[in-house]
């Protein structure tokens, strides 16, 4: 798998992003993924705030969370399905503004696809939009995929065979954040400025439609459940 990171000018709020990421790529080979970080896109979005005080940030946090922890350090969230510090909202490499999550990462993605698809004549094309996060019980951050389209997001190992012959029960890879993970690490977390990576020769399977819901664990049977003791019961 061969990843490369884009350093690209400073993308501003209000900006085209499509116009923007095809300012980079002359051609697009086949069966390759665009990565996208989704900074890029809130900023396209406008999806940006002003924190006057603590407070006004509490309640854009509260706002953006569908469940909400304050803790030491952070905020602990949960958006989107995932848990996360402070509802994704981010202040690095902001220009003193507050920036949000975007809207809908998968719709971007699926929209992003059909587009670049049709601008450099590829079949199969993924994209993938990242973000970091923290991972509990580790320091540092990793990638993440907030979004994807074009390719599965996880290979399933149920039923297959090990090396003994003794058949997977449980076995799945997280490809799209196997991915972001990667990619992320490339482009880097402080003022490196590539926003944009694209990585080829990469053992997935491409596919036209996902399934947005296929990395998605019901809290309820989340095997981490019974850390989570402070989470309302459904």
């Amino acid at each position: 798998m061969i990843i490369r990171p884009i350093k690209t000018r400073v993308f501003q709020e209000g900006d085209d992003f499509f116009v923007f990421i095809t300012d980079y790529f002359k051609k697009i080979p086949e069966k390759s993924v665009i990565v996208v970080t989704s900074k890029i896109v809130a900023l396209a979005e406008k999806r940006t705030a002003v924190a006057e005080n603590i407070g006004t940030k509490e309640k854009l946090i509260r706002a953006e969370s569908e469940l909400a922890i304050p803790t030491k350090y952070v905020w602990l969230t949960i958006k989107d399905g995932m848990v996360m510090a402070s509802a994704g909202i981010d202040e690095s490499n902001a220009n003193g503004k507050l920036i949000l999550l975007p809207k809908d990462s998968f719709k971007t993605a699926r929209f992003l696809r059909n587009k670049l698809r049709q601008k450099y004549g590829v079949r199969h094309l993924g994209v993938l939009i990242t973000d970091s996060r923290t991972i509990p019980l580790r320091a540092g951050v990793t990638g993440v995929a907030l979004g994807y389209a074009g390719f599965r997001g996880v290979k399933d190992y149920r039923g297959m065979p090990d090396i003994f012959g003794r058949k997977f029960k449980f076995s799945r890879t997280d490809v799209a954040d196997s991915l972001a993970a990667a990619a992320v690490f490339v482009m880097g977390e402080g003022n490196e400025q590539q926003p944009l990576a694209i990585i080829e020769k990469t053992p997935i399977e491409f596919c036209d439609k996902i399934h947005r819901g296929e990395l998605h664990i019901d809290i309820q049977e989340d095997m981490y459940r019974p850390l989570f003791s402070k989470l309302p019961k459904s």
